[in-house]
């Protein structure tokens, strides 16, 4: 008998042994290297008269606005005019894990106010940090997500802007595989100036929405929310006066079957009072896709 349960001990011990190693082979392989893209993102964007380019995260379009108008309000008798712009944005973006996500870059842009397109260059550059402080994952508290971002205009002197943008956002799933569901959150956006006599008063957005994503990849998602910004003023002139208005942002993307953007277009209306009118293309580009 003794003979017999030691056979049958040696013949479990390797059976053990092949069970875990085909349960560790059954498990998808983490990815050692992280996601490192560059997200270019080129937006083209309308500004009525009279106030600066804001809404929902453009930190670097309004940086460039920003300073532009510390820099010429001065000369500029009737206050700022209607402007057109073109923005490229280049974050160097590297999703450290599927919580958090470290971004830094440079952008430029062309601006229209009335005389022609201005030459193309740099602007800004910025840095950020996204982070899942709290993932949903089935539960019934949603995820919580922080996303702040510190932008510096270019160049750096009299009338230089610094802005500090910080998003949290509140994602409620309403399926198992997080394919569709509600969204709220807050942004709030303050500036600096490089300047005694410039002060740019705080913008805050209180926004609320939803998303669907089909089995095909695509994903839509809108956003709408009430701006509420506090004005501009130089050398005790208004250059952009205070308001509470509206504001509207659709994103359609496509993603690949790790939820990795392959391409995204956005599409964005704040009435500031009058309205302003966005539009983004999302291409990035991939040095490392898991």
């Amino acid at each position: 008998m003794r003979a017999a349960a030691a056979g049958l001990l040696c013949l479990a011990v390797p059976a053990g042994g092949a069970l875990a190693a085909d349960d560790e082979e059954d498990e998808p392989a983490k990815p050692t290297v992280p996601n490192i893209y560059l997200d270019l993102r080129t937006t083209y964007a309308t500004i009525p008269a009279g106030t600066l380019a804001l809404g929902f995260g453009n930190t670097s379009l309004s940086a460039a606005f920003q300073a532009l108008a510390a820099q010429r309000g001065t000369s500029l008798p009737n206050g700022l005019p209607a402007a057109k712009s073109i923005a490229i944005d280049l974050p160097l973006t590297v999703d450290v894990s599927d919580r958090v996500s470290l971004y830094g870059g440079v952008s430029g842009t062309t601006t229209d106010i009335g005389g022609g397109w201005s030459s193309f260059d740099i602007t800004s550059w910025n840095i950020g940090v996204q982070a899942d402080l709290y993932q949903q994952n089935g539960g019934k508290i949603p995820t919580i997500t922080l996303q702040s971002t510190l932008t510096q205009s270019v160049p750096n002197e009299q009338g230089m802007t610094n802005s500090f943008n910080n998003i949290v956002e509140f994602d409620y799933a309403v399926d198992e595989d997080e394919t569709r569901g509600w969204l709220a959150g807050l942004q709030y956006t303050t500036v600096a100036i490089a300047g005694p006599f410039a002060t740019i008063r705080p913008n805050t957005i209180l926004y609320a929405g939803g998303y669907y994503q089909w089995p095909s990849n695509w994903k839509f998602t809108g956003r709408l929310g009430m701006q509420s910004f506090g004005g501009a003023q130089l050398a005790g002139r208004t250059l952009a006066e205070p308001f509470t208005q509206p504001v509207l942002r659709l994103d359609l993307d496509r993603l690949d079957d790790n939820d990795n953007r392959l391409f995204g277009i956005t599409a964005q209306i704040a009435w500031m009072p009058k309205p302003s009118y966005q539009v983004t293309l999302r291409t990035p580009l991939y040095a490392v896709r898991n």
